[in-house]
This record gives C-alpha cells, structure tokens and sequence, in this order.
C-alpha cells in the first residue's frame, strides 16, 4: 500500500481553524460501576461522549471466577486488550488464556467470550465499535435474575447480545461447563 493512497474516511468535521473539544478524564475518577464481588468498572468513553464512534471501559475483574456465556453482537465489533493478570478468553473455537499486552478483536457476528479463572484480579479494557449505550447493559446485569426468561432475552436483543441460551444470558452455563464449549 502506498503512502499516498486515499484510505481515510470522508471528512466529518468541516472547520479550518479546530476546535475546543477533547474530553479528559483523569486516572483518579471514581469507577462509574461496581459489582457485588467488588469489580469495578470505568465508562472511559461512551456512545454519547464519542458521539456513537466507539465506547472505551476499563474493566477491574476481581480474582472470584467469573465470565459470560458464549454470544455474539450483530451490530458492533468487541475488542479486548489485557493490562495486567490473566483473563480465559474463546474465540468462537478454543479457549485460552490472554494475558497482559495481549489484544483480541472480535468482529461482528464472532462468537466469543471471556472470564477470569487464575484466581488472581485482572483489568482489561473492552473496546466497542461503533459505540453503543454498554452502560445500559452492564448495569442491568445485576437485574437479570428478577426478569423472566422473555424478560431476559429482549434485554439481550436491545443490548446487541445473543447468548447461545438467550433465556439465561450471560450464565448460561457454570464455568467449568462453558470451558469445554464447541461450535462444531
């Protein structure tokens, strides 16, 4: 590929002179979640703040074995990248253990998921693209055992996540089970 070659997107801003614009958020902010096993979880950037370009989280997992279920999104990309720890990540056909500096991308449609089981903490940030509202979902996971089944699965659907058992979501299956999970 030459240097020279057109491979940017069109322009979207339409100024000359810039503008004052830049969000900062400094590393001392409060995490905007925190889970009943003491995660944390940090809305680096959101649908709304990146104006639906990309949603950025830092996610502190705690050493408790937890994860989600095999699924998919329809609608957007997913992308892992460690920052310290060891998180078990499937890539639609094998587990394995992604560990810091390492980077997984998920396009559209991929199969995947991923959970902590070193018995250690992790953080890790998860990428989305293009953004979406994944606050939304992440506060109502801890709605989910509340809701029925139906409840459940267009919880999923309006949050672009497809689980292999829709009804149960993201704990579908106990971890020791998802470990040995197929899609062929």
């Amino acid at each position: 590929m030459s240097w020279l070659e057109n491979d940017y997107p069109a322009p979207r801003y339409h100024g000359d002179e810039g503008e004052i614009s830049a969000v900062f958020r400094p590393s001392d902010t409060p995490s905007d979640l925190t889970t009943p096993t003491g995660g944390r979880t940090d809305y680096l950037a959101t649908k709304s703040s990146t104006n639906g370009d990309f949603g950025l989280y830092h996610v502190h997992m705690t050493a408790e074995a937890q994860g989600t279920s095999p699924h998919f999104h329809k609608a957007m990309s997913e992308s892992f990248y460690i920052l310290n720890g060891s998180l078990r990540v499937f890539d639609g056909e094998r587990w394995f253990d992604a560990n810091q500096g390492d980077f997984l991308y998920v396009p559209p449609g991929g199969l995947h998921s991923f959970g902590n089981e070193s018995g250690e903490p992790v953080d890790f940030l998860m990428l989305f693209a293009p953004g979406a509202a994944r606050e939304g979902y992440f506060e109502g996971i801890a709605h989910l055992a509340s809701m029925t089944d139906e409840e459940r699965a267009a919880f999923f659907v309006h949050h672009d996540s497809y689980f292999v058992d829709m009804a149960k979501g993201p704990a579908a299956a106990k971890w020791e089970t998802r470990k040995s999970f197929k899609t062929r």
